[in-house]
C-alpha cells in the first residue's frame, strides 16, 4: 500500500509529508486497518541490555519526537520504539524549510534542531500509551542552554522520563544544535557520562528498577576520537551505544543541487560510514557493551550487515520514508536468515 501513496507524499514538502504520514498511521491504527500497511512479522526475540525485544528491528528516534504515536507505530511490527529527542523546554527548532528529500540518493537532509513540545508533554503522551514493549526515550539539551550547563538539561530529562522509559538514550551527536557535538570530546564526555551514571543509579534505587542508559554517537569522529571515546565508555559502565546519528559529510552526494543544504544527511549515503563506525566500535569495545546499528538501512541486507558488523539490534528512520512499514518484516527476515556464529 505504501508504494501507492508514496508518489503523493513525495509531491509534498518533506516535513508536511512527515506529519501527514504520522496522522495516517494513527488513523489506520484507530480504525483497526494498520494490518493493511504491513503484515505483522513473526517474532524473533532477542535479549539485550537486560530487556526482551520482540524482534531486533526498532524505530529510530526523530520520527515521533513527542511520543504522540507510540501505539500506532508499535502496531506496525517494530521490536522497539524510540521517541524524542526531547528537551526540558519546548522549542520550535530551526526555521523552515529544514527537511529535504534526495530521491536519487534515497537520502534525507534535515536541520530540524530538536523541535519538540518539551519533556513534560512527551512523558504525558508516553504514560497514555498502552504499548508494553521496549520504549526508548531520547534526551537532549535546549538550543539556548550553553554547553557549560548542558548537564542540567540532561539530568532534568533523565529524571522526568525514567519511570516510563525502558531505556534512555543520551543524544550528544545531532549536528543541528550548535556546539552539541563538542560534548563528545573525551574529557567532557567523561564528566557528562559519569554524572549521568550516578543519577541513573540514584533513580534505580528510588524507582526499584534500573533502566539502561545508552549513548548515541556521530559518524564523523576521527579514529583517535573513537579510541578516546571507547576508553571512556568502557570505564563508565554505560549500558549501550547507538552507532550512529546523521552525518555532515557531503562526499556521497557531491554535485547534487541540495548538497550545500546545512543539516544531517541520512539514508543510503550514510550506510557505509555509519557501518564502519559501528564495526570499529565493536572491535574497540570487544563485546563488553552492546551496540545498536543505525544509518542507511533501506533493505533487509543492510540490516543483516549491521548485525554482522557487531550490532545486537538495528533501527531505521529514513527507511520508513523510502520503503514504508514493509521494511520492518524484510529486515527481520534477513536477520533471521543470517548464519549464526559458530
Amino acid at each position: 500500500m505504501y508504494a501507492l501513496v508514496r508518489p503523493f507524499l513525495f509531491c509534498l514538502d518533506a516535513e508536511r509529508a512527515h506529519d501527514l504520514s504520522l496522522k495516517s498511521i494513527q488513523a489506520a491504527y484507530r480504525s483497526g486497518l494498520h494490518g493493511l500497511l504491513a503484515p505483522k512479522p513473526e517474532p524473533l526475540p532477542v535479549d539485550v541490555f537486560g530487556l526482551r525485544f520482540e524482534n531486533p528491528v526498532g524505530l529510530a528516534a526523530g520520527l515521533d519526537k513527542n511520543g504522540a504515536h507510540i501505539d500506532a507505530l508499535a502496531a506496525l511490527g517494530f521490536g522497539s520504539i524510540e521517541v524524542g529527542t526531547t528537551t526540558p523546554r519546548a522549542q520550535a527548532g530551526n526555521p523552515q524549510p529544514r527537511m529535504f528529500r534526495l530521491p536519487e540518493h534515497e537520502a534525507i537532509i534535515n536541520r530540524l534542531g530538536f523541535n519538540n513540545a518539551g519533556v513534560e508533554v512527551l512523558v504525558r503522551n508516553a504514560e497514555r500509551a498502552h504499548f508494553g514493549g521496549v520504549l526508548g526515550i531520547n534526551i537532549g539539551k535546549n538550543k539556548d542552554t550553553p554547553n557549560e550547563r548542558a548537564m542540567d538539561d540532561y539530568l532534568f530529562c533523565l529524571e522526568r522520563v525514567y519511570a516510563r522509559a525502558s531505556y534512555v538514550t543520551v543524544n550528544i551527536s545531532s549536528p543541528n544544535t550548535q556546539g552539541l557535538r563538542d560534548l563528545q570530546e573525551e574529557e567532557t564526555l567523561r564528566r557528562l557520562i559519569g554524572t549521568l551514571r550516578e543519577a541513573q543509579e540514584h533513580l534505580a534505587s528510588r524507582h526499584g528498577r534500573r533502566k539502561p542508559m545508552l549513548l548515541k554517537i556521530a559518524p564523523d569522529l576521527t579514529e583517535a576520537e573513537l579510541d578516546g571515546m571507547a576508553q571512556v565508555l568502557l570505564a563508565s559502565g554505560i549500558d549501550g551505544v547507538i552507532c550512529t546519528n546523521t552525518t555532515i559529510d557531503r562526499t556521497p552526494i557531491a554535485g547534487h543541487r541540495l548538497a550545500n543544504q546545512a543539516g544531517g544527511l541520512s539514508g543510503k549515503p550514510l550506510f557505509e560510514k555509519s557501518t564502519a563506525v559501528l564495526r570499529g566500535m565493536a572491535q574497540r569495545l570487544g563485546g563488553a557493551i552492546p551496540l545498536i546499528g543505525v544509518g542507511g538501512i533501506l533493505n533487509g541486507e543492510n540490516a543483516a550487515a549491521k548485525i554482522a558488523a557487531g550490532a545486537s539490534l538495528v533501527q531505521f528512520y529514513s527507511g520508513m520514508v523510502y520503503r514504508g512499514p514493509a521494511l520492518i518484516g524484510e529486515c527481520i527476515q534477513a536477520i533471521r536468515r543470517r548464519p549464526r556464529p559458530a
